[in-house]
């Protein structure tokens, strides 16, 4: 939604909150995240948190190596811009897509990826699921005593892109994905660790949980946020609507 010229000097106004219904297209969701951050950039648009799933998919970030695709033909697979290897996306898993101006809000990248892991281990605390990170690891790790000694899962993946200061991309979290879809890569390119869940490890909670969670542990930070429409729910309702017609 375009807004009146942003000045550095002026007050920063409130960052939108939009949650998608439907899953989204990943090459859609990439066009549209390259397109609001040039418009954040160009102070055109407002700072955005974009909440979606997708269907069943694999990314490659800019660090993959083609031995960790284990199974090429398993799901789509999309070369992307966001740092990281291989990773997976699909339902059941909340993706966070961050839009945010990094050298107003963080001075530097490593303060905005630190703010990351952090927002998204508060967030798991709010389930009393303990998140950890790891200096040669990004994400979020928690540890697997049911497993074994000095075991690990990764619960969340965290993998951004900046151009001209804008971030896109984000983070994702599984809260109830098919964690077997993720056999068709190497996660991260990590082959001693594995991926986990909420529902994997026996915490009830729904998407609109941890919606809310994220929501509340990110105005703990960024108080004036406001919901704005799902950038697609006019796509998708048409979609539907054409499906429809077509039975």
């Amino acid at each position: 939604m375009p807004i009146t010229q942003i000045s550095d000097k002026e007050p920063i106004p409130a960052i939108e909150w939009a949650v998608s219904s439907a899953p989204i297209d990943y090459p859609r969701a990439v066009a549209f995240m390259e397109q609001r951050a040039a418009e954040i950039r160009a102070g055109t648009a407002r700072e955005l948190i974009w909440l979606c799933e997708h269907p069943p998919l694999y990314t490659a970030g800019t660090s993959a190596q083609p031995q960790d695709l284990l199974e090429p033909a398993r799901f789509p697979v999309h070369t992307t811009g966001r740092g990281g290897q291989y990773t997976y996306h699909g339902p059941g898993q909340r993706v966070v897509y961050v839009m945010l101006d990094v050298r107003r809000h963080f001075g530097d990248v490593r303060s905005f990826v630190t703010f990351l892991e952090t927002w998204t281990i508060d967030t798991l605390d709010s389930f009393g699921v303990k998140g950890e990170t790891r200096k040669d690891r990004v994400g979020a790790w928690v540890k697997r005593p049911d497993k074994g000694d000095n075991v690990e899962d990764k619960i969340a993946a965290i993998g951004v892109r900046l151009r001209r200061w804008v971030s896109f991309h984000g983070l994702a979290i599984n809260v109830n994905p098919d964690l077997t879809h993720f056999s068709g890569i190497v996660p991260c390119g990590i082959r001693e660790h594995g991926v986990t869940s909420f529902s994997d490890l026996n915490v009830n909670a729904s998407m609109a949980d941890v919606d809310a969670a994220l929501r509340t542990k990110f105005q703990a930070r960024f108080h004036s946020v406001r919901e704005t429409a799902d950038p697609f729910a006019n796509s998708v309702s048409r979609e539907t609507g054409a499906a429809l017609a077509a039975t």
